[in-house]
């Protein structure tokens, strides 16, 4: 049966309005008997996307006959921050749409229905999005695609966990936007849920980083007897295993407190020397305890809040402030999203608005205090009469309220998420998609299962400019903000962030607080208050566990030789690796640097584009030979050996890189043979160019026919016996001494800078090779010089005797260069010289040429070549 069959007849026995009969036919249908959707906000578009928002918070009881039409879902007590959610998603809709580059031939809809804070609801309205609202449906109408393709939602883990269970088997793809339950994370049992809230993992480890940070090794620890403080406080515990943090205590708020159970607590608390309190709870489970805490008037403490409870209003009352002044937590991370503030007060009770929302007009009740009923007598309420010329102002009401944009800024990521994996499916091409036989997904008829392979892979900057994309288990970097309760001159609450922490920089975490703005609780002041069992024992020295005590409760013992310790309260000892050893204090590993020229440093990076940008040139010189080979300049210039030249030109160019990098065995080898073959290469077919003109233009006398000596064949063989004899050279050395890697100036302890380098291993062999590409160049050069008046149009002679004392002169000033330089700087003026010299002779040699095939192309003629 397709997916929309199979959720129709899941609509039928288990959602509250659907009924399942007979159709007109005799067959099978699904009936809508009641609407599951309280109310929703719909817009076409070529992709639909669902929304999930507890609009109310309050749903009826469900109507258990299931047949009644009476039965069609109303919700009470209207919530203006669900509200704003579901405005923000309506906002990046229509951001998207009007993007000229996401997305720009499709349109993007919206169905958002109201969900009631329940979980019956939620999944009604899920549903119901997924099958659509006909009244019947039968099989012979049933198609393979949903109404909406991917859902935004739940708000509640518990509804989120009901919808994901229900509609994973259909690979039907939810992103939620408040749902943190770590339980969520698992992609076995929820393959098809995303979310862009943080887990709660990322929490707890953010606050085993706090505590670690500031060094509160002794801490006691609070939780709500529910799924959010159990689990969170098991995390927590998993994280701190090896960080050195202890739990003094660990108490449990339950749900039915007794005053008896919250005074054996807070009893706990205040016996203990463990001065941190961490509190893993909701925020009704905060109150219970905070309400003892006054109570008894303990403001010693430093507490740590959970994200459930830092920023709630009802606990920063100002009777609180002296037992919680200074309470640190984690926040989700706020963010400013430009636009979205008039936005939301854009709307008016009137004209389209009105008719297209159903929550309007409550919104408008809820914020102005008055009655948008035509008959007043109609309503219990003795409100005023709405004019509905009232302006919504900006900050005015919790709807419009820009200034805490935190699970409404994940509403936002959410619709990007969406929007993001449709741009990938748009950018798909035919036979290369990841699906069978390299099929690309139908935009116009999106499988969910699709849209989950896309949702996987998103990466991308939100146009708020922060980078996001989901993990394997579909949840995104944990980012967090880290709050700190102030208090106001007027004696108030002011919720400061003084932090943040981000889970998306590896390994290591980012993670940082601006210590200078914290106000510390306890009565601490200006200082991090300290909560310790046993004083930390100083560098140099590391803990010895006191027997039958915490691991926290210690004494200390000096570190033996060739360890160290280098931080204030050092479990154990670190050994110093090879080449290092620890100094008199013991306290830290006095390391021999090494030194080599590498891909990473500053001088290898520019090396290397300079050499790559050489070849490239290099190319493009040959490229441009070979298309106008058949011009007169080319073959004046014989083209075969002009080929063969930037061949090996360009060889010269790419050797380079081989010097760069860590010396190994095979690279050292390598490094001289191809710099010395290159060269050879390179100054043969020179040498044989310059002969051949030397030859051609000396030839004057009749009958004198020297060219014949000269032919083509003949000049490659030469070019192969110049460059034999240095392969010849090179199998020598490489044979009989070949180079190896090796340190110079190293010895065990402290000592001088390890250079590691190539030495060439037989210095005959070295000055051999250095020595073939000497003599060759400096033939070349004297024949050049004596060519050097042949007629203007033709002087190739010229050239190559500039190109050869450019070439001679680098490596003349290249000696004292290499033996005076240190270090890696020696392999670097080596290099150096081979781009230098191999730039001379590009440009010399082509660079007339290539000026005048490409931009002067009228002298490119055989009269021209052959006039003076």
């Amino acid at each position: 049966m397709c997916l929309c069959g199979w959720l129709w007849l899941l609509c039928c026995f288990t959602v509250p309005g659907f009924v399942w009969g007979q159709s007109g036919g005799g067959g099978g249908a699904c009936r809508l008997m009641a609407n599951a959707i309280s109310g929703s906000v719909y817009r076409a578009g070529d992709v639909v996307i669902g929304g999930l928002f507890p609009i109310h918070v309050e749903a009826p009881l469900p109507e258990q006959e299931f047949r009644s039409i009476e039965g069609n879902v109303t919700c009470t007590m209207f919530y203006q921050r669900a509200y704003r959610w579901l405005q923000t998603m309506i906002f990046a809709v229509e951001e998207i749409n009007r993007d000229p580059v996401l997305l720009p031939n499709l349109t993007l809809g919206f169905l958002a229905a109201d969900t009631c804070l329940a979980e019956g609801t939620t999944l009604g309205a899920a549903l119901a999005m997924v099958t659509g609202q006909e009244a019947s449906v039968v099989g012979t109408e049933c198609g393979a695609n949903p109404e909406v393709p991917v859902i935004i939602g739940d708000a509640r883990s518990s509804a989120s966990i009901v919808v994901a269970q229900t509609l994973g088997p259909f690979e039907l793809p939810m992103v939620s936007y408040f749902a943190s339950c770590a339980c969520l994370s698992d992609n076995w049992r929820y393959p098809s849920f995303f979310r862009t809230i943080p887990s709660d993992a990322f929490q707890a480890r953010g606050m085993a980083r706090l505590l670690h940070q500031l060094g509160w090794e002794w801490v006691g620890l609070v939780s709500g007897d529910d799924d959010y403080g159990k689990f969170g406080v098991q995390m927590l515990l998993q994280d701190l295993q090896g960080s050195g943090v202890c739990v003094a205590y660990a108490e449990v708020i339950p749900k039915v407190p007794s005053q008896r159970r919250m005074k054996h607590i807070v009893d706990t608390i205040r016996r203990s020397t463990a001065r941190v309190v961490v509190t893993f709870a909701i925020s009704q489970d905060a109150r219970v305890l905070m309400e003892e805490v006054v109570r008894q008037n303990i403001t010693d403490r430093q507490w740590i809040a959970s994200e459930a409870w830092v920023t709630y209003s009802t606990l920063s009352s100002p009777k609180n402030l002296p037992s919680l002044a200074g309470t640190i937590g984690f926040a989700l991370k706020k963010a400013v999203i430009p636009s979205l503030g008039p936005f939301l007060t854009r709307l008016r009770p009137d004209g389209d608005y009105q008719k297209s929302d159903p929550f309007l007009r409550e919104l408008w009740e809820e914020i102005f205090g008055c009655s948008l009923g035509i008959d007043l007598s109609m309503t219990p309420s003795s409100r005023r009469q709405c004019t509905g010329s009232e302006i919504i102002g900006e900050g005015e009401s919790q709807y419009a309220d820009v200034s805490q944009l935190r699970a409404s800024y994940n509403v936002y990521k959410a619709v990007y998420a969406i929007a993001h994996a449709i741009q990938d499916m748009v950018a798909c091409r035919p036979g290369e998609g990841p699906f069978n036989s390299g099929r690309c997904p139908d935009i116009r008829k999106l499988q969910p299962s699709q849209i989950v392979h896309y949702l996987r892979r998103v990466n991308f900057s939100t146009p708020v400019g922060d980078l996001f994309h989901f993990d394997i288990n579909g949840d995104p970097p944990g980012s967090y903000d880290i709050i700190n309760w102030h208090v106001t001159p007027e004696g108030t609450a002011e919720f400061v962030q003084v932090g943040h922490f981000l889970s998306s920089v590896g390994v290591d975490d980012q993670f940082h607080i601006n210590m200078e703005k914290v106000v510390w609780g306890g009565g601490s002041g200006d200082e991090v208050p300290v909560s310790i069992c046993s004083a930390a024992c100083p560098p140099g020295s590391r803990h010895v566990v006191q027997k039958g005590r915490p691991v926290c409760c210690f004494d200390c013992l000096s570190c033996a030789e060739g360890e160290i310790s280098n931080t204030t309260g050092s479990v154990e000892c670190i050994r110093c690796p090879e080449r290092f050893w620890s100094n008199p204090d013991r306290t830290a590993c006095v390391p021999q640097l090494v030194d080599f020229l590498s891909y990473s440093d500053t001088m290898g990076v520019i090396l290397s584009v300079i050499s790559v940008s050489g070849a490239t040139l290099t190319a493009g010189a040959l490229a441009t030979f070979f298309y106008h080979r058949h011009t007169p300049l080319v073959k004046a210039n014989n083209s075969e050996l002009s080929f063969l030249l930037l061949l090996s030109l360009k060889l010269c160019f790419l050797c380079a890189l081989v010097f760069i990098g860590r010396p190994k065995p095979w690279t050292c080898m390598l490094r001289h043979t191809l710099f010395g073959i290159s060269f050879v290469f390179c100054i043969s077919c020179l040498l044989s160019r310059t002969v051949v003109v030397l030859v051609a233009f000396r030839a004057t006398l009749p009958g004198e026919n020297l060219m014949r000596y000269f032919s083509p064949a003949q000049q490659r063989m030469g070019i192969s016996i110049c460059t034999l004899i240095q392969v010849l050279i090179c199998v020598l050395w490489l044979t009989l001494a070949p180079p190896r890697p090796a340190e110079r100036g190293g010895r065990e302890g402290r000592g001088p800078r390890v250079v590691l380098e190539c030495e060439v291993g037989s210095v005959v062999g070295f000055s051999l090779v250095l020595g073939y590409i000497g003599l060759l160049a400096s033939l070349c050069l004297l024949l050049a010089f004596l060519a050097r008046k042949l007629p203007d149009n033709f002087n190739e002679a010229k050239f190559i005797t500039f190109s050869m004392l450019i070439f001679c002169a680098v490596w003349i000033s290249f000696v004292p260069a290499y033996v005076s330089s240190p270090g890696k700087y020696t392999v670097a003026v080596e290099i150096f010289a081979i781009l230098a010299s191999s730039f001379g002779l590009l440009f010399c040699l082509f660079a007339p040429k290539c000026f005048i095939i490409l931009l002067r192309p009228e002298r490119n003629t055989k009269k021209h070549m052959m006039s003076k």
